[in-house]
């Protein structure tokens, strides 16, 4: 017998299960995987972990493709009391040698593609599981499939780790956002009475589960709910026009709807039966509001939220739901504007830093008490670094970022660290990285590069190339342009907004 009463988040999950036997998640291909395969399945995945030495605390890294059993790790690292790390794919070998260093996990999960260079990582940080999620021989899903069913879940309390995810860096050097399981219990409990979520609820299911949005929002609110997940392993238009007809809800990215309205075969009967779709990750358009309401009959509900707290906002299930905003506070938790440098606080309409607090506010960055302290006020409130207003309806509207912070395709882009990698290649003098509007994935990752007199034979392919091996592939420029200088004020600090202002129109006919 499973005993779940002590492991916090999972506990929540296990103990609100009715029927064992209702569905979970399905597949493209038919498949159909039960609560009742669920418990089994990371049960075994709980026990395999346990077998490599992992110990209440210890880290669990994961960089695989999306799958139901790369989901079943993250559920099995939960239950054996692991914090799990998961690592977008996309992170390039220097990346992930950083990201291994900085949280020396106890294991570290890969794709065969990938494992010989995970093992020489793993080796110089005296790492010593790796293990391959695949069928071959010693993998991990070889582990779990000789592994028993039955698992007496790791007692976690409520500020105990469940994850720590990692954020890119100002300065270049990422951070780790440590959360708790009382962070995510209590956010996809807010989620789900703010959303309206049951048993009967059908999710669409096309984000990556390496970032908040796929793992965290998307799986643990039906998680809590008992609904079931069409689950995918990617955003495919063809399979997203197949799948809709059989979902309640979706969950996805601006560049998912603008994608749909771009189908001809994406009409209003094909969704007259959906229940909410859902946007985050990144700002939608108002004209993408406007054209899926005026196609469908549904308005996307946009909420907010970050790596750090989880969910903050959301539009109202009943109730307008405003483009340009980002709704009101969830249940529990509580958003004020201040002004950035002194945290004296804004009246209502004038724009300031969006703080928030609450059950959802993680415990502090992964060996970082310093950067921790500074990014929260004395009253613990969690600086976000967003600037935004509260209007007189008590709407959130968020009108610009702090940090220059690049948001393209849903994943965080931070200037610093592209302008690091580009400023080491031969022939630059010095760049400024930037985000301009782009029509698919909210913005494009633009870079404006001041050569030396060695550099004239430099092009933008010359710098596109150099770090497609040293950056994720959503973090290399998709335009490059070359000036004699930078624009500069009198203390000679660059001004992106006359840079974004002069290419505002690059990928217009694009």
């Amino acid at each position: 017998m499973t005993n779940t009463s002590e492991n916090t988040l999972f506990a929540a999950i296990s103990s609100r299960i009715r029927d064992p036997q209702a569905p979970f998640i399905r597949t493209p291909d038919g498949k159909v995987i039960t609560y009742g395969d669920m418990l089994k399945r990371s049960a075994q995945y709980a026990n395999a972990l346990i077998s490599l030495g992992l110990e209440p605390g210890d880290r669990v890294a994961s960089q695989v493709e999306k799958s139901v059993d790369a989901l079943f790790v993250y559920l099995g690292c939960l239950r054996a009391g692991g914090v799990f790390l998961p690592l977008n794919t996309g992170y390039t070998e220097k990346e992930v040698a950083y990201f291994v260093g900085d949280a020396e996990p106890r294991v570290v999960v890969c794709t065969p593609e990938r494992e010989a260079s995970v093992r020489d990582i793993a080796k110089g940080c005296g790492i010593e599981h790796v293990e391959t999620l695949d069928d071959g021989a010693g993998s991990l899903v070889e582990k779990a499939n000789a592994a028993s069913e039955d698992f007496t879940d790791i007692a976690r309390a409520p500020d105990d780790l469940a994850g720590i995810l990692y954020t890119s860096g100002t300065t270049g050097r990422s951070k780790g956002a440590m959360i708790t399981h009382l962070n995510l219990l209590s956010n996809a409990e807010a989620l789900a009475e703010t959303w309206r979520f049951t048993d009967a609820d059908v999710l669409y299911h096309a984000l990556p589960i390496f970032h908040t949005h796929g793992l965290f929002v998307a799986t643990n609110t039906i998680l809590l709910t008992g609904g079931s997940m069409l689950f995918h392993p990617k955003f495919d238009l063809d399979a997203a026009l197949a799948a809709l007809p059989n979902a309640t809800t979706m969950m996805g990215v601006p560049t998912f709807y603008t994608r749909l309205l771009g189908s001809d075969k994406f009409t209003k009967d094909l969704v007259t039966h959906m229940r909410l779709f859902v946007s985050g990750s990144a700002p939608l358009s108002a004209t993408t509001h406007r054209e899926f309401e005026e196609r469908t009959g549904h308005a996307i509900l946009e909420r907010y939220g970050m790596t750090e707290t989880n969910m903050i906002t959301s539009n109202p299930y009943d109730g307008a739901r405003r483009a340009g905003t980002v709704g009101f506070p969830l249940p529990g938790v509580s958003v004020r504007i201040a002004d950035p440098e002194t945290g004296e606080l804004k009246e209502t309409g004038d724009i300031g830093v969006i703080e928030v607090k609450g059950p959802n506010v993680f415990k502090g960055y992964w060996r970082m008490p310093e950067k921790t302290a500074s990014e929260f006020r004395a009253d613990g409130f969690f600086i976000t670094g967003d600037l935004g207003l509260i209007d007189e309806q008590g709407y959130v509207r968020i009108v610009g970022r702090d940090k220059d912070l690049i948001i393209t395709g849903g994943f965080n882009v931070y200037p610093a660290e592209v302008e690091g990698c580009i400023d080491e290649i031969t022939g630059v003098a010095e760049c400024a990285v930037i985000g301009v509007p782009h029509p698919d994935f909210g913005e494009g990752v633009t870079a404006v590069v001041v050569k030396t007199p060695a550099g004239n034979d430099l092009s933008a392919k010359d710098i596109q190339s150099r770090l497609t091996g040293e950056l994720a592939k959503f973090k290399v420029p998709k335009e490059v342009y070359f000036v004699d200088t930078l624009p500069r004020n009198k203390m000679g600090k660059i001004q992106k907004k006359e840079l974004r202002e002069r290419y505002s129109d690059t990928f217009k006919s694009k």
